[in-house]
Formats: structure tokens, sequence, C-alpha cells
């Protein structure tokens, strides 16, 4: 089954232990919201996830498999709370940079992704001219055109007005009616269907 199941899990910074023991699993068509207070270690456990960092102890698994390194990353997608865009770029060409950096994305798709989310028209704009909900938008396209099945999403709502929020949530749950599963962090309420939560 494509389940993800975290065991265990212990995450450390410096001589601060952020949580421990911490297990919990997400079965396709489930979306995971991690709940906790600032600096409880939210980012740090999505980004242990996505194998960006190493905890103390524990493991995780998917499809039954404990994932390490980069070897599970082509079904993995992780967006950061920062937008990380070169302001010298525009929207399509930060998309395909951004694109460049995840295996077996179609970038035949860019345009259509940056219409979907609402940046119609604004495709050649530098970045550095946009405002910040446009720019985190930039980002978010990436959930219109990435294959991978586990997305983890730090704060996807940031900057985004209501109609925004609106359109990342319909896209989180037609990516789980497909199968694919989600685990975030958000601090505003969320109407997302088959919504689980674990505090951390």
């Amino acid at each position: 089954m494509s389940k993800l199941t975290v065991s265990n899990l212990s995450c450390q910074k410096g001589y601060n232990l952020l949580f421990e023991n911490l297990s919990f699993e997400v079965s396709p068509g489930e979306v995971m919201k991690i709940s906790g207070s600032n600096g409880s270690g939210k980012t740090s456990l999505l980004r242990i996830i996505a194998g960006l960092s190493s905890p103390e102890s524990g493991f995780i698994e998917y499809k039954q498999k404990k994932t390490s390194g980069r070897n599970h990353l082509e079904k993995f997608l992780y967006l950061g709370h920062q937008s990380a865009l070169s302001p010298e770029l525009t929207c399509i060409e930060n998309l395909e940079y951004l694109n460049g950096l995840s295996s077996g994305v179609d970038t035949s798709n860019i345009q259509k992704a940056l219409k979907e989310i609402g940046l119609n028209g604004y495709e050649n704009d530098f970045s550095g001219s946009l405002s910040a909900g446009q720019k985190r938008k930039i980002v978010l396209s990436m959930l219109f055109i990435t294959p991978a099945k586990v997305w983890l999403l730090d704060e996807p709502f940031t900057a985004l007005d209501s109609n925004g929020i609106q359109v990342i949530e319909n896209q989180i749950e037609n990516h789980c009616n497909n199968g694919g599963l989600c685990i975030l962090t958000t601090h505003q309420k969320s109407n997302i269907k088959n919504l689980k939560e674990v505090l951390i």
C-alpha cells in the first residue's frame, strides 16, 4: 500500500529537543495537518520527511520501504514556506528553474499551470515586480504539474487571498482523490476534506 509511515521520529536542534518518538501514518487520499506552536519543529519535520534533513532517531517508510537520502525524491514534492525565487527571472523562467530541481516534471504544462493558479497575463513579468501573493503562486504552480504522489507543503496559504486559498485547497483535494497524499503546515483554518491532524 502506498502509505507514508513516520515511526518514532525525534529531532534536535543544538541543545533543543524539538520533538521525540513521533509516529503517524498518512494513506492515499488523506491530508495530514501538522500543528504546533512556533519553534515546535513543524518545518524540521517536513524537511526530514523530504530527505533534506536527518532525524536524531526513528525512520520514515513509503510503500513499506524505508526512505533514505535522495532515493525517493521523484515521488515527493517539498515546497518550503519561503518562495526562493529570482527577482530577475520571469514567472515562466522561475518555474522552469524549479522544474529543473524536480525529476519527472513535465515542463510543457508550465503556462497552463500559471493560468490555473491565476497568473494568466503575468507569465513574462519579472517576479521581483510582483506582489507577495503572486510570488507565492509561482511556487505553488508546481502543484499543477508535478507527478509526485507525496506533497509536503510548508505554510502553502501564506500571502494568498481567499480565492487563492480555495484554488490550492481544491488542487490538494484533486491530488488526493487521484491517489496522492499531502502533509502540510498552516496557521489558517482549512476546509480541505479528509483532513487529519497531528500535534507536535
